[in-house]
């Protein structure tokens, strides 16, 4: 069987192009040449799969009152059985953590990080292996943006929750990958570019076979 890695996700795991310009098919989505998903599948090759699980808005643990279904925590369990067996969990949120209406600084964001994990880790989906995560850290939110949705404060919340992710991870005896230089657009300020996709699939073709 081949060995299985699952990237749970939000709007920079789906996909999401801010810019189609910035697209090849000029649309809202980068294509399966774009993506960091599939450019990960490509690069480690046929002995892997890797599944995608990207939702845009999707938060840790925080439960949104305008949209349903869109915190990890609460469907994780259905997630996690559904792709089993999981030779690793590749886990890329905090983004969306940040908006105001959830009221969380970024310890409060670490802290629905390390919850999720452990939730992660209880849920039988390892096969005969014990639980294997990385978590990655997103590239903290650009100086530009402004969005009357997402509220106030998101940029500065956003400025810690890396740090944050990695005193976690450390503590739950998870991987960890801080995404930082890898490229946001200048338009939302809070998007991978096509060329951020391709350098955080590079960075992860290079540290995943070390890790399964």
């Amino acid at each position: 069987m081949k060995k299985h890695i699952l990237c749970l996700g939000d709007s920079n795991t789906h996909g999401y192009c801010a810019d189609p310009a910035d697209c090849a098919d000029h649309g809202i989505r980068f294509n399966e040449d774009e993506r960091w998903t599939c450019r990960l599948q490509t690069a480690l090759g046929s002995e892997y799969l890797v599944t995608e699980e990207g939702l845009s808005g999707r938060t840790t643990v925080f439960v949104d009152p305008i949209h349903e279904s869109m915190d990890a925590l609460s469907v994780a369990y259905a997630l996690l059985k559904s792709h089993e067996v999981i030779d690793l969990l590749i886990i890329m949120l905090g983004t969306n953590d940040v908006k105001e209406r959830f009221n969380a600084n970024a310890a409060c964001i670490g802290a629905g990080m390390e919850r999720l994990i452990l939730k992660a880790k209880s849920v039988d989906c390892w096969g005969t292996k014990a639980p294997n995560i990385l978590v990655v850290a997103p590239p903290r939110i650009g100086d530009g943006f402004h969005d009357a949705v997402m509220g106030e404060g998101c940029v500065e919340k956003s400025k810690g929750v890396a740090e944050q992710f990695r005193i976690v991870a450390e503590r739950q005896g998870v991987h960890f990958l801080d995404a930082a230089d890898c490229a946001f657009n200048q338009v939302d300020f809070m998007h991978l570019t096509r060329h951020g996709h391709a350098q955080l699939a590079e960075k992860l073709a290079a540290l995943v076979p070390t890790l399964v």
